[in-house]
């Protein structure tokens, strides 16, 4: 199995290079040469078994022979002990043909301790066989960041600094990156929005020397081993509903386009997933993109969502490369006018090929407010706010024929202040964390400067 970039420029790599690397040097962002597909005998003999079996079957072929099977196996295994139900990612029904996916199970509350703690176990088993050391950066709009920091803490074999836009995570989210005692972890709080944070990254990676001379890797969904562990979860779902026999649809609150690619590629691979709809709160990009070919940044307004406030969706440029039909070169350009202008255009054929893998809708603020209350008082279900979106979206979007899955992707938990305001009800922390709030915290405030990022990180990993 071998990855390629999304702008056509730089060399293929295995599974495990791709991994490590994170980012392209052209720019662009690894996907399979080829995408492995299940026979629908294969997904049916998927019911029944552990979400660790299922994560396996569904993983192993992407993963080439970096890992063994029973390696990959054992961190497999690792990586899920630690959450909090057997299941993983247990669903409830909501409604008649409605379902709620709870991926917030894991060490940190949030679907992103799926991926992030399988990759810590990867990183960590493929850098001792290496004898290697690198130096993890991440930009986070708050879930992201805390999953890393609690993946990575304590392993030998990196250094991991988390940037995280400052004063725009909920206080939990802050506290989940900023508490750790761990000497090789580090939480910057950069002056700006998320988007800044995600552009400073980008720029370290393409500042050549400077990702050389650190052994620089990313774990952000620009990783391709995080949208890979994603996959897993529509698998599981769809088969406990009927798959490959019956049809399912997903919807999913997303910002960085990253969680509901991974429904993509599970569609790919052979998933009848017959819907997967893009949820986006006031910061609606994809949406208004989806709606009209326009890809246009415009300003982030802070919203009680903040994991969903961005305009620049790193992942989209994957959906982009297939829509495409793998142009890099087209890619590369639109990601060229996306830097210098602010936007592109989507051409009417790519579009079209969008569209029949995507549809999408929006929730304001209100109406994100209104469905957690719904919910509640209906149901007996605290959503966060982001998961509230989606099953918003999803009500308007669904087919009584075909079951409608909605990925809550956080605990309520994590967004205390908006549940409480929709609800009256403020949801406690679990007791493993109860004294998150009484924990010393370290973090360490930066401008939105290139050149003081690269310096501090030199200075702290040379310490």
């Amino acid at each position: 199995m071998r990855y390629i970039s999304t702008r056509g420029q730089a060399p293929a790599l295995s599974f495990e290079e791709a991994m490590l690397s994170g980012l392209a040097r052209d720019g662009g962002l690894y996907v399979p040469e080829t995408i492995p597909t299940m026979s629908p005998d294969d997904i049916r003999a998927l019911h029944g078994l552990s979400y660790e079996e299922t994560a396996f079957r569904v993983m192993r072929p992407f993963v080439g022979d970096g890992f063994t099977d029973e390696t990959f196996g054992d961190l497999i295994s690792k990586a899920y002990a630690g959450f909090g139900h057997n299941a993983r990612a247990p669903m409830v029904q909501l409604a008649p043909g409605h379902f709620l996916l709870e991926l917030f199970h894991g060490p940190t509350l949030a679907f992103k301790d799926f991926a992030m703690q399988l990759i810590g176990q990867l990183f960590e088993e493929a850098l001792t066989r290496r004898g290697e050391r690198v130096t993890i950066v991440g930009a986070t709009s708050g879930d992201t960041g805390s999953a890393a920091i609690e993946a990575f803490k304590g392993l030998d074999a990196v250094d991991v600094f988390i940037l995280f836009p400052h004063g725009r995570v909920s206080e939990v989210q802050r506290r989940q990156m900023t508490t750790p005692t761990e000497a090789n972890v580090h939480a910057l709080a950069l002056d700006g929005h998320f988007d800044d944070c995600q552009a400073k990254l980008k720029d370290m990676f393409n500042d050549f020397a400077f990702r050389d001379e650190v052994r620089l890797a990313g774990v952000n969904s620009i990783n391709w081993a995080r949208v890979l562990a994603q996959v897993v979860y529509y698998f599981s779902a769809a088969v406990s509903l009927g798959a490959p026999d019956r049809k399912v649809s997903f919807t999913v609150p997303t910002g960085n386009f990253g969680d509901i690619f991974a429904g993509y590629i599970a569609k790919r691979m052979g998933l009848p997933i017959d819907r997967l709809v893009v949820a986006t709160n006031q910061n609606d990009i994809l949406h208004r993109c989806l709606s009209s070919g326009d890809y246009k940044t415009s300003e982030v307004f802070p919203s009680i969502s903040p994991s969903m406030d961005i305009q620049v969706s790193s992942n989209f440029e994957r959906a982009l490369f297939d829509a495409y039909g793998r142009d890099g070169s087209a890619v590369a350009q639109l990601m060229d006018e996306l830097k210098s202008g602010g936007g592109f255009h989507v051409s009417q054929g790519a579009l079209q090929g969008l569209r029949e893998h995507f549809e999408s809708g929006r929730a304001s603020e209100d109406e994100t407010l209104a469905t957690i209350r719904k919910a509640h008082d209906s149901m007996g279900e605290l959503l966060c706010p982001h998961s509230a979106i989606g099953v918003k979206v999803a009500d308007e979007h669904r087919d009584p024929a075909t079951p409608m899955v909605t990925l809550a992707t956080a605990h309520p938990a994590k967004f205390p202040d908006a549940v409480e305001q929709a609800s009256g009800l403020r949801p406690p922390l679990p007791e493993r964390m109860a004294d998150l709030f009484d924990r010393p915290e370290r973090v360490t405030r930066v401008e939105n400067d290139l050149s003081a990022l690269e310096t501090l990180i030199r200075e702290r990993i040379n310490k």
